[in-house]
């Protein structure tokens, strides 16, 4: 396999990698403030939560449309197998985010809205279980031989996995917390920040459980971080990750708005950058290496062509639909276009 292969291979892991990333802070906070809303103590409430998301939940999902196609095209091989592998919880949490989109379109007409919050609620909840419980299943390792799966089809349930599915529930709830304290005012405030710091110590306690198993399950893991001198270049992920939460708290105690989110984004990016470092170069720990379920070079270059365009448009896209509607959501605000 020659060297311009495996950069091409290297260049669309980095790229899925970016679209993960945006799909998963986006759509974070939105399945995060759909969670929080099985809580909300009152319709008021909920309305001004369901108003905070009323134009811009849509497009957020458009990163994950993405980077289905992207996968698909730049590493079939390996979408074949992932799909096969995680068939439950990827078909669990398309009927998830179809149902909550029903949901939140027909609550705002409905004269009767309790199904529908409970729909949104439990589709937010029922979509994050999913992503998380895909994600620990390729973190703690699928049965894979020749680029296929051979697995059984309840092999992405195991204790790892719930333990990754749960941590993704405190954290899009965190990102839904933060952001809800960027959109409201007043006494929404004080809930949403005595939410967020409890949201913080459980997310970062089921990141260091994970952090901690993934070395011990995998032994390139352990030496990738630990060996010398790669535990020097690679020990200021942690660093900046603590330090994140360190801030995240001392911003939530000041009761500042805007910086309790940022925070919480630099603490889900420095965590997404340690995945990475400790899954590369395997798609699938230990069975499928990048190279291995990775499309041919003139597909690679054909796609980087066409998304590669794609992304910046999105990019800007997304920042001007946020410079838009930014500012603060307030009782009685409608939602629905």
């Amino acid at each position: 396999m020659d060297a311009t292969h495996l950069l091409l291979v290297d260049i669309w892991f980095v790229l899925l990698g970016l679209m993960l990333v945006m799909y998963v802070v986006l759509d974070g906070f939105d399945l995060g403030v759909g969670i929080i809303s099985l809580f909300a103590d009152s319709e008021e409430r909920r309305d001004v939560m369901m108003a905070s998301l009323g134009s811009i939940w849509d497009a957020n999902e458009t990163w994950l449309v993405v980077f289905a196609g992207a996968l698909f095209g730049a590493f079939p091989v390996a979408y074949g197998a992932l799909l096969h592998a995680l068939y439950i919880p990827v078909t669990a949490m398309l009927f998830a985010l179809i149902f909550r989109g029903i949901a939140f379109e027909f609550r705002e007409h409905a004269r009767r809205k309790l199904p529908w919050n409970i729909a949104f609620g439990l589709g937010s909840l029922l979509a994050a279980l999913s992503q998380g419980y895909a994600l620990g299943a390729v973190i703690g390792g699928l049965a894979v031989r020749d680029g296929a799966f051979v697995g059984g089809v309840w092999d992405w349930f195991s204790p790892t996995a719930t333990l990754v599915a749960v941590g993704v529930v405190f954290g899009y709830t965190l990102l839904g917390t933060t952001y809800l304290l960027l959109k409201t005012e007043g006494p929404y405030q004080g809930t949403c920040a005595r939410r967020a710091r409890l949201m913080a110590w459980l997310t970062v306690l089921a990141g260091i459980g994970v952090s901690l198993w993934t070395p011990l399950r995998f032994s390139y893991v352990m030496a990738r971080w630990f060996d010398w001198p790669n535990i020097i270049y690679l020990a200021p992920l942690p660093a900046i990750a603590l330090f994140a939460f360190v801030m995240l708290l001392r911003a939530l105690n000041r009761g500042y708005e805007r910086a309790p989110f940022f925070w919480t984004v630099a603490i889900f990016l420095t965590s997404f950058a340690g995945l990475a470092v400790s899954l590369y170069p395997y798609f699938i720990p230990l069975h499928l290496r990048l190279s291995e379920g990775s499309a041919s070079s003139p597909t690679l270059v054909f796609m980087l062509a066409g998304i590669g365009m794609l992304i910046p448009i999105m990019l800007i896209y997304n920042g001007y639909q946020y410079l838009v509607f930014r500012g603060k959501t307030r009782p009685g605000q409608g939602y629905s276009g």
